[in-house]
């Protein structure tokens, strides 16, 4: 079931346009999402709140180690996407390539995108490209706490000494 949600960029461009035509509300979000935890479900949860069909862009490998520190991430790209496809609140999920996901915004052209309340607006640099194809960004405030960064430095803080 959860590997059926995995799409393509082109896939999701013909699925996005009918949903817009059939007058759905197309909820975007994306991220890492290295190691799933209660934050990242929270946060998801909040996002399809927002509107009737929620598409998670997952950066790929490739994206991850240009972005973050060269060994991550930790669970591969496929591992990854089908975690959070196997997330009821997720009906959607894409692999992109790039460092940010202003192309793939520009090919499913969400109603909303939603970000982490540990941005600023002015951040966003994917924020022209949603609102020039009439959507809006909103943020979603941090679930304070988590972090997979943090995780990983307590999993190491943890083993070092043994």
């Amino acid at each position: 079931m959860s590997q059926q949600k995995i799409k393509t960029i082109n896939e999701l461009k013909d699925i996005s346009e009918k949903l817009r035509n059939q007058n759905k509300k197309v909820i975007t979000t994306n991220g890492v999402f290295d190691i799933l935890h209660i934050g990242h479900i929270r946060y998801l949860k909040e996002a399809k709140k927002l509107g009737d069909v929620l598409i998670v862009g997952i950066n790929s490998d490739f994206s991850v180690k240009n972005i973050k520190e060269p060994q991550r991430p930790l669970n591969n790209q496929d591992d990854r996407a089908e975690a959070i496809a196997s997330l009821e609140v997720v009906n959607f999920v894409v692999i992109f390539n790039e460092p940010n996901p202003i192309y793939l915004l520009g090919v499913i052209k969400p109603s909303i995108h939603v970000k982490g309340g540990d941005y600023n607006l002015s951040e966003i640099v994917e924020k022209d490209t949603v609102e020039s194809n009439n959507g809006k960004v909103v943020l979603i405030p941090e679930v304070k706490g988590y972090s997979t960064t943090n995780f990983i430095k307590k999993i190491l803080d943890i083993y070092k000494n043994q």
